[in-house]
């Protein structure tokens, strides 16, 4: 070593290894770079177990993302606390040091350590309760989005727009958390809808239900509903309400149902007004006659005339009138004495079912669980066991009604001729209209009473089968009537 640095060497040997407090030897300069390498190791070491823990030793146990991250932070950080006092007694620091230092600063440091132990005791409350897990989509002070990680002092959170908030534990724990995904990852979107005055409610409804379950986004358990929610100044109000798996994707399905929605209120003829006022004038006398507006001369009327046809294809055809369920349910014999109430209900029941080409709906056999309108398209109905076509049921044809009805196997196999929509009305919403409606059931006993051979036939279908336990009732009729109070519940 050069001569001319020796002392310089000696100088900084001297001053870090000069006692920092009197009558303590032991705490120096020198201790203290040690002790903050250790410190910074120690971290080290927590951020690399924690990531060896979640990707290598937790994953292949098949626990939850949300359990890993907190089962291994725990460890992690138990260990580094471990390792940390296994380090600072190992390069010679005493605790005794530590302690005195701490009363030295005791009230500095307390204020500066105030939020970092109020953070990390709030980071192990998250961890430990698991009310908030890595991948939750959670919403509070107007900040939503999914939780990236859980650290002992802070969480991180992805935000729709792609950025990454880190936010401080105790601001979770504190505060009200809208949790999306604590219980259930459903959640449900409500969508106001005004049509103008003297629209009909029932299409209204049936409009809305349709855009409803056009989209595969939303559940049909628990099934959407369309609620009147009163007049507004220019408009009928309405409020379709329905449920959808990850409440995350909120915006795209409510874009997506605007959508539709606007869609079916045109196919349906209902109009979405525009913000009306009367107004009222103070002399109307004083107002003269507007000027005549001066007709189209015929020259330049038909060369209007002839483009508008050539852009139609020839003479304009008005266009088809949409079939409507509410129509298509007064076609059903059980259904003619509904009025408009009763069948907006039952339109509201019901759901909707697409079937690809040549896809089955249901086999010989299966179970009579639902009965079906079609609404577009066409279906064919066979006997599976014989390989025999028995029918095509296009647009307003119904079936499996005796079925649903009477709770007995299917006798054929329905499959889509060509792509098809179908109206289905399901064991539990049928007992829940019969339980509301107990008179309806009396309705249909009296309508299917008309068949007594039929109902014969399918009374000894069920016996064949060991499915009738409705006792020796001799009379058809009172058979039936047993029946439907039995199987729904009545």
């Amino acid at each position: 070593m050069p001569t001319a640095l020796e002392p310089i060497f000696r100088g900084l040997t001297r001053i870090f290894n000069t006692p920092l407090i009197p009558g303590d030897s032991t705490l120096t300069l020198w201790l203290i770079v040690k002790l903050l390498l250790a410190t910074i190791a120690v971290f080290a070491l927590i951020r690399l177990l924690r990531q060896f823990l979640k990707s290598r030793l937790l994953a292949p146990m098949k626990l939850e993302g949300s359990n890993r991250e907190a089962v291994a932070t725990l460890i992690s950080y138990s260990i580094g606390a471990i390792a940390f006092f296994a380090l600072i007694q190992g390069i010679g620091f005493q605790l005794e040091s530590l302690a005195v230092i701490v009363g030295s600063l005791g009230v500095g440091i307390g204020f500066g350590l105030q939020d970092l132990t109020k953070n990390s005791v709030s980071g192990l409350t998250l961890l430990l309760e698991g009310k908030v897990k890595v991948g939750d989509f959670i919403e509070f002070d107007d900040l939503s989005g999914y939780v990236q990680a859980i650290s002992l002092r802070s969480m991180v959170i992805r935000t729709r727009e792609g950025g990454d908030v880190v936010v401080p534990n105790s601001q979770l724990v504190e505060n009200r958390v809208l949790n999306w995904n604590y219980d259930s990852p459903r959640g449900r979107i409500h969508i106001p809808v005004g049509v103008a005055y003297g629209s009909d409610p029932v299409l209204v409804t049936e409009a809305l239900l349709n855009a409803a379950y056009a989209d595969p986004s939303v559940l049909h358990e628990p099934p959407p509903h369309v609620l009147f929610s009163g007049f507004g100044e220019s408009s009928l109000d309405f409020e379709l309400r329905l449920w959808v798996v990850g409440y995350d994707r909120e915006p795209y399905v409510r874009s997506a149902l605007n959508f539709l929605i606007e869609h079916n209120l045109r196919q349906h003829g209902l109009v979405v007004p525009l913000p009306q006022r009367d107004l009222w004038l103070r002399n109307p006398e004083d107002l003269r006659s507007p000027a005549p507006i001066p007709a189209i001369a015929s020259d330049t009327a038909a060369p209007i005339q002839r483009y508008l046809e050539e852009q139609q294809g020839g003479t304009a055809k008005p266009a088809a009138k949409p079939r409507f369920i509410r129509d298509l349910l007064r076609q059903v014999v059980y259904f003619q004495n509904l009025g408009d109430l009763e069948l907006r209900q039952l339109i509201e029941i019901g759901y909707r079912k697409r079937l690809r080409p040549g896809e089955t709906l249901f086999k010989q056999g299966d179970p009579g669980d639902a009965f079906y309108i079609v609404l577009s398209g066409a279906v064919e109905v066979y006997a599976q066991k014989l390989d025999k076509h028995l029918a095509t049921l296009v647009v307003g044809k119904f079936f499996g009604e005796l079925s649903l009805m009477l709770g007995i196997p299917r006798t054929a196999t329905v499959k889509a001729e060509q792509e098809a929509t179908l109206f289905a009305i399901n064991t539990q919403g049928f007992r829940r209209l019969l339980q509301e409606h107990p008179e309806f059931a009396e309705a249909i006993v009296q309508e299917l009473s008309k068949h007594q051979q039929e109902l014969n036939d399918r009374r000894r279908q069920l016996q064949d089968l060991g499915l009738d336990d409705t006792g020796e009732e001799k009379n058809v009729v009172d058979w039936l009537r047993k029946r439907i109070k039995k199987l729904f519940a009545l």
